[in-house]
């Protein structure tokens, strides 16, 4: 069904905040976002941080801004409520290169294995997987696995390689990437490097390893920003999506935030397509509609909700 036009003067932040409070909603969003989107969230974080929030929300509608998988796992953690996100075509190149029955078959291969999966990932991958992990507590969800366990770690290979430097434990890896963190180079690096001879590097541990050899802060989304509002460094070169300068530049307006370079110059590469398919009228008609929403078979969800509770206790 075709939605309604919306009138051509039509105030759309005003409208957004008038109809959060109409259904009792929350909107959550994360740092990847357009600017204007992460203005108007009830909270902004990084997956752990959104997985968490949306746990404590006792609003009546979740408006996830976010990609599907986001939304997805606020579902999972709240099946009374109503979730909508923008665009159901957000979605994620990890979560699609990893589909439920090859994970499955994967996993089968090597049965006394603990699977810990990325929160980048489908509901059918967690159901399937015995713990989930973010990039903010990856290591000290693998470092709780007993030594004599044998780890498969999806679908992200470059977090599982990483992982596996910080905690010594080697992993059998789903071998899967994000698109945007395999688009910087390390070329173009060197070249912003050499024009900003005073800025560190900071990455994020989904970028290839000539990356994050030439960072001097690896973390998640959230532990990026934390790092770059305590630093006392004035300038940074951000390896990952770009939605996140936002917020830094918020944080510290006196310190310069430069996005870390893609292969191609010409492009827009280092931004998610998926997140930015999310926009200030798509938001408006999901909370003016409640559509379009996020089901899921009860249980699928209680299957993926016991590795994700697991996560959160370790958190």
């Amino acid at each position: 069904m075709t939605a309604a036009p919306l009138p051509s003067a039509l105030d759309l932040e005003a409208e957004i905040r008038r109809l959060k409070q109409e259904r009792n909603a929350v909107i959550l969003a994360h740092y990847y976002q357009d600017s204007e989107i992460q203005d108007l969230a009830d909270f902004i974080g990084d997956s752990l941080q959104l997985a968490q929030a949306a746990k404590k929300t006792d609003a009546a509608v979740i408006a996830f801004c976010g990609v599907h998988f986001m939304a997805e796992t606020a579902k999972i953690l709240n099946p009374g409520r109503v979730v909508v996100l923008p665009d159901l075509e957000a979605g994620c190149s990890l979560a699609s290169g990893c589909p439920g029955d090859a994970f499955v078959r994967w996993r089968a291969k090597y049965p006394d294995a603990v699977a810990i999966s990325y929160i980048n990932c489908t509901a059918e991958v967690k159901a399937a997987s015995d713990l989930i992990c973010t990039s903010s507590n990856a290591v000290k969800i693998v470092a709780s696995v007993p030594a004599d366990k044998q780890i498969l770690f999806a679908p992200d290979q470059n977090l599982g390689r990483y992982v596996m430097k910080q905690t010594g434990r080697e992993m059998i890896l789903w071998p899967g990437s994000c698109i945007v963190h395999e688009t910087f180079s390390e070329r173009r690096l060197i070249e912003l490097m050499t024009r900003h001879p005073d800025a560190e590097v900071i990455a994020h541990p989904e970028c290839e390893e000539p990356l994050l050899r030439r960072s001097a802060f690896i973390g998640s989304t959230s532990a990026l920003l934390k790092h770059t509002a305590e630093s006392p460094k004035r300038e940074f070169i951000v390896l990952t999506e770009p939605g996140i300068l936002h917020q830094m530049q918020k944080a510290s307006p006196d310190k310069l935030f430069l996005a870390g370079p893609p292969v191609d110059e010409s492009c827009s590469c280092n931004e998610c397509p998926f997140m930015r398919l999310n926009t200030l009228e798509k938001l408006y008609l999901a909370l003016r509609d409640l559509q379009p929403r996020i089901e899921m078979q009860e249980d699928l969800r209680v299957r993926a909700l016991a590795p994700i509770e697991r996560m959160l206790a370790l958190s």
